[in-house]
């Protein structure tokens, strides 16, 4: 049956299960959705249980939309949505698709928006057509998600047309009886760095994460010129579970060379990964390294991305459905869970994970619907890795942060502008606040305050607690007056110049950005202090630096000039935003249903081949630790 039959006959039922008065004026696969059209969107938006029962009934994810003939005017729909909205609920901006026929409502208490019930939401339908969707005002702006949507916005029209040419490919027909499922090894597999797997049905190829190795000259990008993979063109979708680097640095790249299928992901996901992409990029420029792809393959991809909440079980090829759960590494990070075919076969990819409550997220999830194959991180999967608690590593954070500042120094500390720095932010915040440390300020240098804007705009992905502190406590650990943004090479120069303080700064690893400035000057006194709180790979300046080396060559006003590291070099382990050994296997112990076979990966050699191995001899599961260019047949 053709795709056209498809619809054809998805409308008659439909039809036949509205009221006869309701009118559907289309019906179309846009992405995984399938959507109603209908000039009557009134009479559906008070009556949610039609949709609902429809949805369940033809097992899609069904939205209604109204024909663009019913709209009201944006600058109407306004002043109606101002009337019907009680003030309170102080509005704070509206973003209209006239592709979609939503309209994004931006407000201080969403609730108010909302009503009881919906009844507001409904109300606001009624009075103006479109389709209203409601979203927290942000307390700090972010640029980036501000630059998406007004990109998006430019590009409804060419967007529409890429949804539905990736809804008909989704929903086309199975053209095998053949039932097998394979996962393809393309890189991450005993390693750190360049994390990409193919998950493989006759019917469907599937990307998890596509990165690139920031610290690696010669094996910096995955084997995607395997047979299973190439052509690009042929590849159903990418998944990414989070927007490292190493797991999403060379998804443009695949625009470049042929690719133009869908890009799915969380919608903090979406937003980081643009913001760490055109950094990436920006950094390679100044350093005068070649990049395998330019800021218009970014802007394609960004076209090309299909946001997915927690939850949301969603279709992406003929055979298989995918389902994004919270991760606990960074913002939006997510484990990937596949179900594949009529019940055939269920595999889910953690992604990084941590399996444990932090300051801004919940433990990553560990019970599923259905679960035959695991794929689990290992970067800290061996014997000895256990990193203290992360009450533990607060206090020593602080103890550190306190000696530095007594004795005149500073501390620097190197870190992810995503995930690391917001937690260390609200260890610091609150240590000043309760006087524990000297209110000192804490410079916030590179990405790192753009990329907190973007968290204030996601409060729903964190935890409740930091929710409450942030809604009903007034209390944003984020909107701090310790927290200051460096702007300008001036006002990095007064810092280095300056009283004590405390700097956060990228790049995590060492590899370049603005934490070089700090550590050039600061290195040579020994009153400084450098902080490590996330892992340091290896290659990478900062695990030179760990080791103990004490002279470093670095690029000083273009000329190769050897620095003296004389501060005080001190790691903290328990920051890290990874499982450790004993979350691993507490995982593994308590997840639900108990897989049937788990493969390890994202980690040195060692630590993947030791995690498998205590996995099995422990809890009897068979497991593995692929090498890469590995295919592991599941089925």
């Amino acid at each position: 049956m053709s795709v056209e039959e498809v619809l054809f006959e998805l409308k008659r039922i439909i039809q036949s299960k509205l009221p006869a008065d309701i009118n559907v004026t289309g019906l179309e696969f846009e992405g995984p959705e399938l959507v109603i059209y209908t000039d009557d969107p009134k009479r559906l938006a008070d009556d949610g249980e039609i949709i609902r029962s429809l949805a369940k009934e033809l097992r899609k994810r069904v939205v209604v939309r109204p024909d663009l003939k019913v709209l009201a005017e944006p600058e109407a729909a306004i002043e109606k949505i101002k009337e019907v909205v009680p003030k309170e609920a102080a509005l704070t901006d509206f973003y209209f698709d006239g592709e979609t026929g939503e309209v994004v409502i931006e407000a201080e208490k969403p609730g108010l928006v909302i009503g009881r019930h919906g009844a507001t939401l409904r109300e606001i339908t009624k009075m103006v057509g479109w389709t209203p969707k409601v979203v927290r005002t942000p307390p700090v702006r972010s640029s980036t998600i501000a630059n998406i949507k007004d990109y998006l916005r430019t590009s409804q029209s060419e967007r529409k047309n890429i949804l539905r040419t990736v809804g008909r490919k989704i929903h086309r027909d199975l053209s095998s009886k053949d039932q097998w499922v394979r996962i393809s090894t393309l890189g991450g597999c005993r390693e750190v760095g360049r994390s990409c797997m193919l998950l493989s049905t006759p019917e469907s190829r599937i990307i998890i994460d596509c990165g690139i190795n920031v610290g690696s000259d010669d094996s910096a990008t995955p084997f995607l010129y395997v047979p299973e993979v190439y052509p690009l063109n042929q590849i159903d979708a990418v998944v990414l579970t989070h927007a490292h680097l190493d797991h999403a640095g060379l998804v443009p790249m695949l625009f470049k060379y042929g690719y133009e299928g869908p890009i799915y992901c969380t919608p903090p996901t979406r937003d980081l990964f643009v913001l760490l992409q055109l950094d990436f990029i920006e950094v390679a420029g100044r350093e005068g390294k070649r990049m395998p792809y330019d800021s218009s393959m970014i802007r394609k991809a960004l076209k090309h991305t299909i946001t997915l909440n927690y939850g949301d079980v969603t279709d992406i090829a003929p055979d298989t459905k995918l389902t994004m759960h919270n991760a606990g590494h960074i913002l939006g990070s997510s484990i990937a869970h596949f179900h594949i075919g009529d019940g055939l076969y269920n595999v889910a990819f953690t992604g990084d994970f941590k399996f444990e409550r932090t300051r801004l997220f919940d433990p990553a999830t560990n019970s599923f619907p259905r679960l035959e194959t695991l794929v689990i991180e290992a970067t800290y999967g061996g014997v000895n890795s256990i990193q203290p608690s992360r009450k533990e590593a607060e206090a020593n954070l602080v103890k550190i942060v306190k000696d530095t500042v007594s004795r005149g120094g500073k501390v620097i500390i190197p870190a992810f502008a995503v995930g690391r720095s917001q937690e260390v932010m609200v260890v610091l915040e609150e240590a000043i606040r309760r006087k524990v440390i000297d209110e000192v300020p804490v410079y916030l240098d590179g990405m790192i305050y753009e990329a907190t804007a973007i968290h204030t705009t996601y409060p729903e992905y964190l935890n409740n607690e930091l929710r409450d502190l942030i809604f009903h406590k007034g209390i944003n650990p984020f909107l701090a007056g310790c927290f200051v943004q460096v702007e300008t090479a001036n006002q990095r120069a007064d810092i280095i110049d300056g009283p004590p303080c405390v700097v956060l700064a990228t790049s995590g690893m060492l590899n370049g950005g603005p934490i070089m400035e700090y550590l050039k000057k600061l290195g040579p006194d020994e009153r400084n202090t450098l902080i490590f709180v996330g892992y340091q790979a290896e290659g990478t300046l900062g695990r030179r630096i760990q080791k103990g080396w004490k002279e470093l060559p670095l690029s000083v006003e273009g000329k190769t000039q050897t620095v003296k590291i004389n501060l005080e070099v001190v790691t903290i382990d328990g920051f890290s935003g990874h499982s450790d050994r004993q979350q691993l296997m507490e995982y593994i112990r308590r997840i639900y249903p108990k897989p049937g076979r788990v493969l390890s990966n994202h980690g040195e050699e060692s630590n993947c081949l030791d995690l498998a191995s205590s996995i099995y001899k422990r809890y009897r599961i068979p497991t593995m630790a692929p090498m890469n260019l590995e295919t592991v047949r599941l089925i």
